[in-house]
């Protein structure tokens, strides 16, 4: 019988070789039987994407070998609208890496997807911010009947700091761990800017991920899985094993006016269809810190007439706390007419709040540290004072 303690115990150890190359690592026998079987009736969150609906994910098992027995997939690492994500180990480089392997007619949004991340890689290594940014290594082809599938290979990350907040009992960040984050956040987003020339679009606390320093969280991952497999479920005969990203970057350079961002983090130029370019990442970054320290959105967006999220209530609210946008900014939005005057007053049929400010919507912070973070939360520098004060805040 199969002794899951001693055997994946053994092939962490390789004897060393002096000048020798390692010889690759032998595939690890995960178990086939004896994990629990999700029932039929229970419907699992993954089931509810289109794209599994359709049998278009790639139907990974726990073991598999890819790209000619180099990776094998060793955990389910969590899954999206269009891929599925894995740690896998590499059994030549005897180290580990996530493939996230996309859906059937993904296969451009992969490549595209892979030259973005290539040309982050090579812009300036030398900047402080290049190693805030993942890339990828490299990208395979997955051979199937009824269609191939695209994988990405990248370095395998930790929880995102939204995992992090709700593993806080307060559900906020304290203001030492805010500002440490947020320092690496501004570097990476600098290096996009000024030597990539790219606009992240997508800034949100699920999208920062923490990097992996002691790889024997990795290992001890891949041994619970050998001990106790994971939880699984068989759907028209395809697994379901129950259980960080540029995708949305754009060229930074050429302005646009498409709809981007997260709803309750999108800047007025989104909203409004203005031309926008990098200014909207750094608005992103501000209502994100807002979200994280003091335990509730900046803006919520939520319609009165109970339509959900929508775009005249959250403009309504940004005008409520900050004030009305400037007329040159609404003169330049395609959107503009269906929210303002040309005199730039506020014709939506909803009203705006009165009563808010900055000064009041923040809970957490008092005196001076109050009045530089609300300073802060409008500003764009790396430099900032209160970012670079660390001191102990009630």
């Amino acid at each position: 019988m199969f002794n899951a303690n001693r055997d994946s115990r053994a092939w962490w150890t390789v004897p060393k070789m002096g000048l020798l190359r390692r010889a690759p690592l032998t595939p690890l026998p995960f178990p086939t039987a004896g994990f629990q079987h999700v029932p039929a009736n229970e419907v699992l969150e993954e089931e509810m994407f289109d794209e599994f609906k359709a049998s278009n994910y790639y139907p990974v098992n726990i073991g598999d070998l890819f790209a000619s027995n180099k990776y094998q997939a060793v955990g389910k690492l969590g899954f999206g609208s269009t891929s599925t994500v894995w740690l896998a180990r590499n059994l030549q480089k005897h180290d580990f890496f996530t493939l996230k392997i996309f859906a059937r007619d993904y296969g451009e949004t992969c490549r595209d997807e892979f030259q973005i991340y290539e040309a982050i890689d090579k812009a300036n290594p030398s900047h402080p911010g290049h190693r805030h940014v993942r890339t990828a290594l490299e990208e395979f082809t997955i051979d199937r009947p009824g269609g191939d599938r695209q994988c990405l290979v990248q370095r395998p990350m930790w929880d995102s700091r939204k995992d992090l907040l709700l593993r806080n009992p307060s559900r906020r960040f304290s203001d030492a761990l805010l500002k440490g984050g947020l320092q690496h956040l501004l570097r990476a987003l600098d290096y996009l800017h000024t030597e990539c020339k790219l606009v992240h679009t997508d800034i949100k606390a699920d999208n920062i991920m923490h990097d992996i320093i002691d790889k024997n969280i990795l290992k001890a991952f891949v041994e619970e899985e050998l001990r106790s497999p994971s939880p699984r479920k068989s759907v028209d005969g395809a697994p379901v094993v129950v259980l960080c990203d540029l995708g949305a970057a754009v060229r930074g350079d050429v302005k646009r006016n498409h709809d981007a961002q997260p709803n309750v983090y999108r800047s007025p130029e989104v909203m409004l269809s203005t031309p926008w370019s990098y200014p909207a990442d750094i608005w992103n970054v501000g209502a994100m810190i807002w979200d994280v320290f003091e335990g509730g959105y900046l803006f919520y967006g939520r319609d009165p007439n109970g339509q959900g999220y929508t775009t005249r209530a959250h403009l309504a609210e940004v005008i409520g706390l900050l004030g009305p946008p400037p007329l040159d900014l609404l003169e330049r939005g395609v959107q503009s007419k269906e929210f303002f005057s040309e005199d730039g007053q506020w014709i939506a049929d909803i009203p705006i709040p009165e009563g808010n400010s900055l000064e009041k919507a923040e809970r957490v912070l008092r005196e001076r540290n109050k009045a530089m973070f609300l300073d802060f939360t409008a500003r764009e520098l790396l430099d900032d004072p209160w970012l670079n004060i660390w001191e102990i805040s009630d």
